[in-house]
């Protein structure tokens, strides 16, 4: 019986241990730092708007406990600031499926307790390097899923798949409830998606959290800009008033949608940034046994394209494939390396995709999202790449394509 260890209990490695208990013949043990109810009581983790193929992942193993009362995103809208605040375009796409949100602290700490009372074994345990180093000849298999932390650095990054070395934006969110809709589709939910010019982003996710449907109100803020103000950790309450002064100033059309909000609670709110990389998935301890990255271990995207959860989703599905497909042989380094390499033929369309928006948009793409306001079926497909960011490749991300794209619409 191969014995597996997943360290991390994040959407990766929750979903791989909870769906490798489905099959028989596998012993599946997992660490995190913190016990379900101290998850519920931390700080928000994520944004996580998670598409339709992340969303069935989770229902084909039965894990969709929160679908049922959380909110339906039902679209992608797209607005771009003028600099005089108007709006100088806005849209929005139907998506062909809805995409939804769940407040980590709700999933995880609820997939936790599933995980122990399916039979696996959950350690409550804070992991450095030297105790996997210890650890790790007790089991077949070790995943590394924690993202954060010193176990990262066990993985190389790749110099030729990471152009950049530092944070493309200053991150700052809030939970919050009492958001009005959006006036012009009061009869569906969608993400909203404002491009402020040379200044960064801010989107605002319906979500489910403890409490209830709420909003994420999400700013990308270019380094150093106007919108990078959240260094000094303010305050829960301060950090929304700040949020909501930057809404006023910038994007005064989602302000006025934002008179009566509140944080959903006192931990809602979050900030900080981090580099985009892609690392070898392979990792080898002091001890000489090699360990097995997945999901933001070893790609991280930043989430200006919404993607990590989604990502991680897909990478579970992807390594549990790879795993069952393995039957009793030894995970050995070139197991894992294929096992990365099939991840990554759809991994490295969301890297290329988020990368190349981390970017002023040159010219072709300017022409896509003008064109979406004209063209329900362009603001559609723009939409649903989300869901699939594989199909940016044949018309988003290459001018000649873009170009034959909009002459065929």
């Amino acid at each position: 019986m191969p014995k597996i260890l997943i360290v991390g209990a994040g959407q990766s490695g929750l979903q791989l241990a909870l769906s490798l208990l489905e099959h028989d013949g596998y012993e599946v043990t997992v660490m995190s730092a913190r016990t379900p109810d101290e998850i519920r009581a931390g700080r928000v983790m994520s944004t996580q708007c998670m598409f339709h193929a992340a969303l069935q992942h989770e229902r084909d193993h039965g894990l969709n406990f929160w679908e049922a009362e959380t909110v339906k995103v039902e679209g992608l809208g797209v607005s771009i600031a003028a600099p005089d605040s108007s709006r100088a375009l806005d849209w929005v796409g139907r998506l062909d499926d809805y995409a939804q949100s769940v407040d980590q602290r709700v999933k995880m700490a609820g997939w936790l307790e599933k995980f122990e009372e399916r039979g696996g074994k959950l350690i409550i345990h804070g992991v450095t390097t030297s105790d996997l180093n210890s650890l790790a000849g007790m089991y077949d298999l070790v995943v590394v899923a924690a993202g954060k932390g010193e176990l990262v650095q066990l993985f190389d990054r790749i110099p030729e798949l990471s152009p950049y070395t530092q944070p493309q934006r200053a991150l700052s969110l809030a939970y919050v409830h009492g958001m009005k809709p959006r006036p012009e589709h009061p009869d569906f939910s969608a993400v909203r998606f404002n491009i402020i010019p040379g200044v960064g982003e801010l989107f605002i996710i319906p979500a489910y959290t403890l409490s209830g449907n709420c909003e994420i109100l999400f700013f990308e803020g270019i380094p150093g800009g106007p919108l990078d103000v959240f260094t000094d950790n303010p305050d829960p309450q301060e950090h929304l008033d700040r949020i909501l002064s930057l809404m006023k100033q910038y994007l005064p059309w989602e302000y006025d949608r934002a008179g009566e909000v509140e944080l959903t609670d006192s931990r809602a709110t979050l900030a900080g940034g981090y580099t985009p990389v892609v690392r070898n998935a392979v990792g080898e301890l002091p001890s000489g046994h090699a360990v097995l990255g997945m999901a933001d271990v070893v790609v991280a995207n930043d989430p200006i394209t919404g993607q990590g959860s989604n990502n991680a989703s897909k990478c579970a599905a992807s390594y549990l494939d790879s795993i069952l497909a393995h039957g009793d042989q030894p995970f050995d380094r070139q197991w894992m390396k294929g096992a990365f390499d099939k991840y990554w033929e759809y991994a490295q369309h969301v890297t290329i995709w988020t990368n190349a928006m981390l970017q002023p948009p040159p010219p072709h793409v300017l022409e896509i999202i003008g064109t979406a306001g004209a063209k329900p079926e362009v603001a559609r497909r723009f939409a649903n790449g989300f869901q699939d960011p594989s199909d940016f490749q044949h018309w988003l991300l290459d001018p000649e394509k873009a170009a034959a794209y909009l002459a065929s619409v």
